[in-house]
């Protein structure tokens, strides 16, 4: 189809990158022109399996060919990342986490230039729940505790999640601090009388869960419990992708999951 939105993808053999290729094939709307992975991948220069397109190992010839390049590549290369996206002025959608505060200055200065989109979490679910977070927050006082409950695979080797740390962003946001300011730390022992107005994480590792996060609101009458449960990997790549035909479309600057669902 002519209108459809042109995309390549960073890292396209790895995990997310097969399921951001999986998405993109499913949609419509966009059409999956040049994917890349390390130089020396066994299938350089070959077919990427299920499509017509040559697995190549120049980033800058997906750059070249798509409309928005979406990169779900381990830390370290973002900034460059970024560069080339100022340079062809084509969008890009960054799933990279653990950045470096040189990896958020090119990404702002890549937005001068072209459209850019970072989130830590592709979930439209997610993204949906810390806007709730966020607003249930503003309107609770500081009477009402709250706490982050998170469980992933026994394989998961940070703690709290990425994901738990953003609901904690959102409900200190909500509360008009930081979470620096109002985060307590992991209880165990003799911890002493909780103080009011924080904000506290408990983490469980086991099994193969993908992701469960639940935000609990408790007064000492009463209790609100939020909550997001991933079923599958996909709704990462799916939410990528949708991010990705909305940012094609918008005017240079620095974008977000928030931006994509209308919440701010």
């Amino acid at each position: 189809m002519a209108d459809q939105v042109k995309v390549g993808i960073l890292g396209v053999m790895g995990r997310m990158g097969q399921a951001v290729l999986k998405a993109v094939e499913e949609n419509d709307d966009a059409s999956f022109v040049a994917g890349c992975d390390r130089p020396r991948h066994p299938d350089i220069g070959a077919p990427i399996t299920g499509t017509s397109v040559n697995l190549s190992a120049t980033i800058e010839d997906v750059f070249e060919a798509a409309d928005v390049v979406i990169d779900f590549t381990p830390p370290g290369d973002t900034a460059a990342h970024a560069g080339l996206a100022a340079r062809h002025k084509k969008a890009l959608v960054v799933g990279t986490t653990g950045l470096s505060g040189g990896d958020e200055s090119a990404l702002m200065i890549a937005a001068g230039s072209t459209r850019i989109m970072q989130a830590g979490n592709y979930s439209q679910g997610v993204n949906l729940l810390m806007a709730l977070v966020r607003d249930a927050a503003s309107k609770l006082g500081p009477e009402w505790d709250i706490d982050i409950l998170e469980m992933h695979h026994r394989d998961k080797v940070d703690a709290p999640s990425g994901t738990a740390l953003m609901l904690g962003d959102a409900a200190a946001e909500g509360r008009g601090a930081s979470l620096d300011d109002l985060r307590t730390p992991a209880r165990e022992g003799l911890t002493g009388e909780r103080v009011e107005g924080t904000i506290g994480f408990a983490a469980l590792r086991g099994g193969s869960v993908i992701g469960e996060h639940d935000v609990i609101f408790a007064s000492g009458s009463e209790r609100i419990t939020l909550s997001h449960k991933a079923e599958n990997r996909s709704l990462f790549a799916d939410g990528a992708v949708r991010a990705a035909l909305w940012l094609h479309s918008q005017p240079n600057g620095r974008y977000n999951m928030r931006h994509v669902l209308g919440l701010n």
